[in-house]
């Protein structure tokens, strides 16, 4: 179809009368039938108004026109002897069919190429266009060109929300097999596990990935998902120094709303890290926290007595970068060294390089004089030397360049002059060809990108040249693509395992190494928390967030350096230096600390992983996220745990409880979670616990001392449905405790009793049976048999004790339920006839 194509609705034209288009809307629905009569005259009308007023129309563009009379309505009307006109007018009000099928016949018609592609409203019942599934055509039209019609209102696309379990429309028919879809609406998902297990049907696979078993199968699988990556008990260790140190510096305190958190204090700093690690550690961990050191932690310089600002920034400027170049002087000696293992028989040049690669100045002076160039060796000493130096050298290397001498002279000792001369990316050479023919030199080829970085950072830019500069100057050439810039990648893409990676990695360049993000983060003002903290560029497991979310803590909530993306700036109370400082809610933050929380769960590390989840920042979530984690751990949950998430951690005891009683109700332990549950003051669920599970057996083993133990606790308590469930087994061992006294009082005293016991009998007489008719709605699962025999039970023995003193009190009540046995039924007949017998004697 072409671009230019115009759609239309076919409409015949009678005798100049049109039909309503299917493009037009109709908006007198409603009034169709009062006015049908005019309808011919009102489109007559309105089609000469708009030629006469010289608007342009859709028409119909090819030339099949209905004659005069349309043959689909009045031939037939002319036969049964009706007026077609009032034919027409009373199908026109009830059904409409005539245009529907004079507008199927347009449309099955050949129609023109030229076609006004619109989507029209009227199409569906029911039309979706908040859901965005496509568009209307708007009928509206506007006087001339200075009026402006108004836009649509905006139609928001519907909202989704979980929904809770209890709130679920599932709740209650779980044993519903005719119908599975309600019985397990919420089953049949994945779900995760304790210890990062994941429950799921079928097989795990990807968007693109093929499975060779169905999903469609009642078998639920249970796989463990590895969210560290090398040895369980190095990560355990590793997270378990990390942790200890952030607890030792962190005060657990209560909000507003009396849920306990983590505050850091302003004493946990990069360098408190520092400490926790041996000085002769120099892997990726420690380095890590070295390099935040450098860059981030507060050094006092000792600048007070400067009265420029100016110039104590710029001295605070030059010692970051001294900080900065010892540290990155430890970080390659590694690489330095293993470079010159492997290349021991090398020539003199060579190690000079990459010693000066290393900035190893003092050993380069060595290796060069015990070579017998002490010249150079003086000239290394000089390193980096001032800018007349370094002209001197660029002047000295352009005469070689033009003199084509450096085609005579050896690569690596073209690097070394060039190093001293301030150049750090390529050494022009001087080309010619043959013997004299001398190419360009790539200073950085073959380098690691942290020496490749030290280049700009030593000898590339002067001295007093910020970070900012040397960042850019790296930055800048290895994103240009150039092969002998080495990118920097991860630490551990540099070192690959040789036995593989249970992850897919992405690409090298993808996600930079965390030191590389740290330096950005410092030299780029616009850099945040959120573009740096990704998980591959810390590690080759994408779940493992442990280094991630102890910068974000330090950076964020300790040092107040970096924040993430997401931060709601909005809410923002109190000076930086303030401890009581209120700040809007990252949800980023809380991504972290889940993420970190489900590694530490899966190491078993529980006291752990709720520490780190008190960092959640608002009081649901942490609330939420804890008592999940201590309910899914339940079963680990001994006393020195218990001790330890009380007592340091300051986590409530009844969140504990609670944890614990679901963990027994799962188990069977219907007493035990009834205990737990009470301890824990949820009373709603200790409540149901009793009448459903408990109450039961002690009615059938009729121990009413036990019943009354049950629910007694919940006398004056809030909690749902308590008169309803609760107290009927109250006021059953009430009545099954006092009628029988009243009974054995009444036959000591010859059928007297005094006022105050008369008046509880007659309490008794009309409580009792409404007790019965209430019993089958507290206990109403009949497919459970115990829950019917205590209904029959109760029932049984309430009618026994009454109709020993008051035979015709069940009577008069008129009582229906199913659980009256016949010998129930026989006893009460039988009662109620010798009652009127007593009464007839009485009157005789």
């Amino acid at each position: 179809m072409d671009e230019d194509e115009v759609l239309v609705v076919a409409r015949p034209n009678r005798g100049g009368n049109r039909e309503p288009s299917d493009l037009e809307e109709d908006d007198d629905d409603e009034s169709e039938e009062d006015e049908v009569d005019e309808e011919l005259e009102e489109d007559e009308s309105e089609e000469s108004e708009d030629d006469a007023r010289g608007r342009t129309t859709l028409q119909l563009r090819n030339s099949t026109r209905a004659p005069p009379g349309d043959p689909t309505i009045i031939p037939w009307a002319r036969e049964i002897g009706v007026d077609p006109q009032k034919m027409h007018v009373m199908q026109t009000s009830l059904f409409r069919m005539p245009e529907e099928e004079k507008a199927l016949k347009a449309l099955n018609q050949p129609q023109s190429r030229r076609r006004l592609l619109l989507s029209s409203n009227l199409t569906r019942k029911h039309s979706r266009d908040s859901e965005g599934e496509g568009f209307r055509a708007d009928s509206r039209q506007r006087a001339s060109f200075a009026h402006d019609i108004e836009p649509e209102p905006y139609r928001p696309s519907r909202k989704y929300s979980r929904v809770e379990s209890a709130a679920s429309a599932f709740v209650g028919h779980e044993h519903s097999f005719i119908d599975a879809g309600l019985a397990y609406g919420r089953s049949f998902r994945v779900g995760w596990g304790p210890g990062g297990t994941l429950a799921h049907l079928g097989e795990l696979c990807g968007l693109t990935g093929n499975s060779t078993s169905s999903a469609n199968t009642s078998v639920v699988k249970l796989t463990a998902i590895p969210l560290v990556s090398g040895v369980t008990s190095d990560a355990s260790a590793h997270a378990s120094r990390l942790l200890s140190h952030h607890l030792s510096n962190t005060s657990i305190e209560e909000d507003a709303d009396g849920i306990p958190f983590a505050n850091p204090s302003s004493r946990l700093t990069f360098a408190s890290f520092v400490a926790q690690f041996p000085s002769t550690d120099h892997s990726f961990e420690p380095a890590l926290f070295r390099l935040g050191h450098a860059l981030f932690d507060p050094i006092d310089f000792r600048l007070d007595d400067i009265p420029d600002v100016h110039v104590r920034h710029r001295i605070r400027a030059i010692r970051r970068k001294t900080e900065l170049s010892k540290w990155l002087k430890t970080a390659v000696s590694s690489a330095m060294d293993t470079d010159l293992r492997e290349n021991l028989d090398t020539k003199w040049d060579r190690t000079v390089f990459t010693l000066l690669s290393g900035y190893q100045v003092e050993r380069a002076c060595e290796v060069a004089a015990d070579g017998g160039n002490v010249k150079l060796a003086s000239l290394i000493a000089q390193c980096p030397g001032d800018g007349e130096f370094r002209e001197d050298l660029q002047e000295q290397l352009e005469i070689w360049r033009q003199e084509r001498v450096d085609a005579h002279i050896s690569e690596a000792t073209r690097k070394i002059y060039a190093l001293l001369s301030g150049v750090a990316d390529t050494l022009k050479g001087s080309g010619g060809s043959g013997v004299e023919y001398c190419a360009d030199v790539d200073l950085a080829r073959g380098l690691d990108w942290k020496r490749a970085f030290g280049l700009q950072l030593w000898y590339g830019l002067p001295m007093d040249a910020p970070i900012v500069d040397v960042f850019e100057a790296y930055d800048s050439r290895w994103r240009e693509g150039r092969s002998s810039i080495a990118a920097p990648v991860p630490w551990y893409a540099e070192r690959p395992d040789p036995t593989g990676s249970p992850w897919k990695l992405p690409s090298k360049a993808q996600h930079p190494d965390a030191l590389y993000s740290l330096i950005k983060l410092f030299a780029d003002s616009e850099c945040n928390l959120s573009d740096v903290l990704s998980s591959f560029s810390f590690s080759p497991s994408p779940a493992d967030y442990r280094l991630p979310w102890h910068l974000y803590v330090l950076l964020s909530r300790c040092l107040r350096a970096r924040d993430l993306a997401d931060r709601d700036t909005s809410v923002r109370r109190g000076s930086v230096d303030d401890d009581d400082r209120v700040e809007g809610h990252s949800p980023s933050a809380d991504l972290l600390a889940n993420s970190y929380a489900s590694q530490l769960e899966q190491l078993g590390m529980i006291q752990e992983a709720v520490f780190v989840l008190l960092h959640v920042e608002g009081s649901a979530g942490r609330v939420k996220v804890i008592k999940e984690l201590l309910t899914r751990s339940a079963s680990k949950l001994d006393d020195w745990m218990t001790r330890g998430l009380v007592g340091s951690l300051k986590i409530p005891m009844a969140w504990i409880n609670e944890a614990k009683a679901v963990h027994a109700l799962d188990g069977g332990k219907l007493y035990e979670a009834y205990d737990l549950y009470i301890a824990a003051g949820l009373y709603d669920a200790a409540h149901d616990i009793a009448v459903l599970e408990l109450a039961p057996d002690a009615v059938i083993r009729q121990d009413l001392v036990l019943l009354h133990e049950l629910f007694d606790v919940f006398d004056g308590r809030p909690v749902s449905g308590w008169n309803d469930r609760g107290k009927v087994f109250l006021d059953y061992v009430q009545a099954r405790t006092r009628l029988p006294q009243l009974r054995e009082r009444f036959v000591q005293d010859d059928g007297v009793l005094d006022a105050e016991e008369s008046s509880e009998l007659d309490q008794f007489s009309r409580s009792v049976p409404k007790l019965i008719s209430v019993l089958p709605e507290v206990l109403p699962d009949r497919t459970n048999t115990r829950h019917t025999a205590a209904v029959a039970e109760m029932t049984t023995q309430l009618v026994r004790d009454l109709d020993q003193i008051r035979p015709l009190a069940i009577a008069q009540a008129q009582i229906r339920t199913p659980f009256f046995g016949d010998a129930t039924r026989v006893r009460n007949i039988h009662s109620t006839m010798y009652e009127r017998f007593l009464r007839t004697i009485e009157v005789s």
